[in-house]
């Protein structure tokens, strides 16, 4: 999110704070599975095995994203939504390209 769209007076909460410390988790291993990756490159290793490896890395990116998005609809759009006016509409076209980018993906 945005730090120029939250008010200063009352500051936002994310959607997914309640599931942060799984989000790390995942994080943390996706960063593993990168180092592992420049490892297999810097041995050699067999070019099918390493796009196995990264299509693996691939799908968790994913995950992770399709998780921070279900939050961010969940939460941040749902309460922009009952707000109404602009806020709702900013929140929307937030959402609407962050589908877009990730479908691109």
């Amino acid at each position: 999110m945005n730090e120029s769209t939250e008010t200063e007076t009352a500051p936002h909460q994310h959607g997914y704070i309640s599931n942060k410390d799984g989000y790390r988790k995942r994080l943390r291993r996706i960063e593993g599975q990168a180092r592992g990756l420049q490892g297999m490159v810097t041995d050699e290793k067999y070019c099918i095995d390493i796009l196995t490896q990264i299509s693996a890395m691939t799908n968790a990116l994913q995950s992770v994203a399709l998780g921070l998005l279900d939050d961010h609809l969940n939460h941040c759009v749902v309460d922009a939504a009952a707000a109404g006016g602009e806020e709702a509409d900013l929140k929307m076209r937030e959402a609407s390209a962050a589908i877009a980018r990730l479908v691109r993906s």
